[in-house]
């Protein structure tokens, strides 16, 4: 995984962008009708149940568009909220106030969404010994307020990108000719190069699987789309070999079947790519 200094430029990144593209040479609709010396505050408004993320990016924000911005923080990243909930209340400059209130709410909306949708996954795994895991199905852009949320909600994070982790996937083996062919030749770039990267294979049959058990060196086997005797055939076969991860449609409905067959892990996509927005406003108080 990439380290907390690599993750907080990317997080200076993401703002910066988002300002120059919503901002650019000013906000002429603040500009034009608030004056510059305008103080006041607005307080950030529940309009849902769910989990609330991106309080600690709101603060950020603020900080980056003007740093004598008070935020008064009432309820943290990772807390149930409900219908008519303030996180937070921001004081201070309107014009700033104003200039950083779409960024706050697009971020945090998306972010909550997702946590909330993790953390159901997590509460329907708290009587077994799996986690849940994120992929790389985010949007452009922002993977990194996105893998952020779901460890808010209490999910575990996935590689960050195809730099901090090998993943060698169906088309990898088949470009390759072969799984085993893939794996030894993975592991010798590894050596070339003298990188130190944790190797997860995707197995799409039982035959795979014995033919990456034939190797060594791999820490995670993906059980991609397998059914519920399958995959409890395939973590029986791997054992103690390495971790075990199962993918491929996991819903909600079932998640705890695919985890009683004794995976390590379960990876979903939906995490990131399939949840509604949580409504917040900020408003001026």
């Amino acid at each position: 995984m990439i380290s907390s200094k690599q993750f907080n430029k990317e997080i200076s990144i993401i703002i910066a962008n988002a300002i120059r593209e919503d901002v650019g040479e000013g906000d002429h609709s603040s500009l034009a009708c608030i004056s510059n010396k305008a103080t006041g505050s607005a307080h950030l408004l529940v309009k849902d149940d769910g989990i609330i993320a991106g309080v600690a990016f709101a603060q950020q924000v603020f900080n980056f568009i003007d740093p004598t911005l008070v935020v008064d923080v009432k309820i943290t990243d990772g807390s149930p909220v409900k219908l008519g909930d303030v996180c937070f209340i921001v004081s201070g400059s309107s014009q700033s106030i104003l200039k950083a209130e779409r960024l706050v709410l697009n971020a945090m909306q998306r972010m909550s969404a997702i946590a909330t949708k993790t953390n159901q996954y997590v509460k329907l795994l708290e009587s077994t010994n799996t986690k849940i895991l994120d992929t790389r199905k985010t949007t452009p852009g922002i993977r990194a307020l996105e893998k952020w949320a779901v460890t808010i909600g209490g999910g575990e994070n996935h590689r960050f990108a195809l730099y901090d982790m090998i993943m060698l996937k169906d088309n990898h083996i088949d470009f390759c000719g072969g799984v085993v062919k893939a794996i030894e030749i993975t592991k010798q770039y590894l050596k070339d190069n003298n990188l130190d990267l944790k190797i997860i294979v995707e197995a799409r049959d039982f035959n795979e699987i014995e033919q990456i058990l034939s190797t060594t060196g791999v820490y995670r086997i993906l059980i991609d789309n397998f059914n519920f005797e399958d995959t409890k055939k395939a973590v029986a076969m791997i054992g103690d070999s390495c971790l075990t991860e199962s993918s491929g449609g996991i819903t909600l409905d079932t998640i705890v079947q695919y985890a009683k067959c004794g995976v390590d892990y379960i990876s979903s996509g939906a995490l990131t790519h399939s949840v509604h927005n949580m409504d917040l406003s900020l408003k001026a108080i």
